[in-house]
């Protein structure tokens, strides 16, 4: 299917975003030749910090196959961010669906019609100490073995330099390089005849996320930890010491 026009409401984004974004950043910007130049597919893309989905649209915007963010579905409902939201063909996702794949029919029907829907499989900004990718979420597995669509796998290292995670303030010299690798696309193929359960899911979401950090790997020129950081894994582990703590401090105070 041809690819969809860029419009104008993402041009006039651009004319917004990317100024500031030239002056800040220098762009190491690799493997474009890997994005579909038609037909629907997905870019799965690791999150470090909160400008690098301006400084990754900036790159793919470069590409002539602009992303369709996914974003909550209250944001497209008023005022001038629903507009520009839908202007510029965002993915609503509606996270009341009891259904899971119905949660993600927007998603899934942008693909169909030849659209790019870029996705952070990890749902939020890394907490891994070192920035490696966390765990991923399963969305992008949905919508890839729905559609059967080619899944890119997208790191980038650099706007974290600019704004790290969770900081408050900019460090903007020296100027930081946005560094951007897109791999060929993940093979899925001997995962589509079979039953779309959670651990298939869980599974698909392992391939891919394997692929995004490989590609971070080369970007960094370094391996990343055997152990995945895993935020559940490490919530759970928190309550326990906390409780344990908790109980060892009653216990003390029941024997003075």
């Amino acid at each position: 299917m041809a690819r969809r026009r860029i419009g104008f409401w993402y041009r006039f984004a651009a004319v917004l975003v990317k100024p500031p974004l030239m002056v800040l950043i220098k762009r190491d910007w690799r493997g474009m030749e890997n994005i579909p130049a038609e037909g629907g597919f997905i870019t799965a893309v690791n999150h470090n910090s909160h400008v690098d989905p301006f400084a990754y649209a900036h790159y793919q915007y470069n590409t002539g196959r602009v992303p369709r963010f996914l974003a909550k579905a209250g944001l497209f409902k008023k005022g001038f961010v629903g507009a520009a939201m839908r202007g510029t063909g965002q993915i609503p996702v509606y996270r009341e669906s009891t259904d899971a794949l119905s949660a993600f029919r927007a998603a899934i029907d942008a693909v169909e019609r030849g659209e790019c829907v870029a996705f952070y499989p990890e749902g939020t900004l890394t907490r891994d100490p070192d920035g490696w990718p966390m765990t991923g979420k399963t969305g992008a597995a949905r919508v890839a073995l729905q559609t059967r669509c080619p899944v890119i796998p997208v790191a980038q290292w650099g706007a974290n330099e600019l704004l790290p995670p969770y900081a408050k303030k900019p460090d903007i010299l020296p100027r930081k390089t946005h560094h951007v690798l897109a791999g060929p696309p993940v093979d899925l193929s001997r995962y589509y005849d079979r039953e779309m359960s959670p651990d298939l899911l869980r599974e698909v979401t392992e391939v891919i996320m394997a692929a995004i950090t490989a590609q971070l790997e080369l970007i960094r020129g370094e391996k990343a930890p055997e152990n995945v950081y895993d935020p559940r894994e490490v919530r759970i582990a928190q309550r326990r010491k906390a409780a344990a703590k908790s109980k060892a401090q009653q216990e003390e105070g029941q024997g003075t």
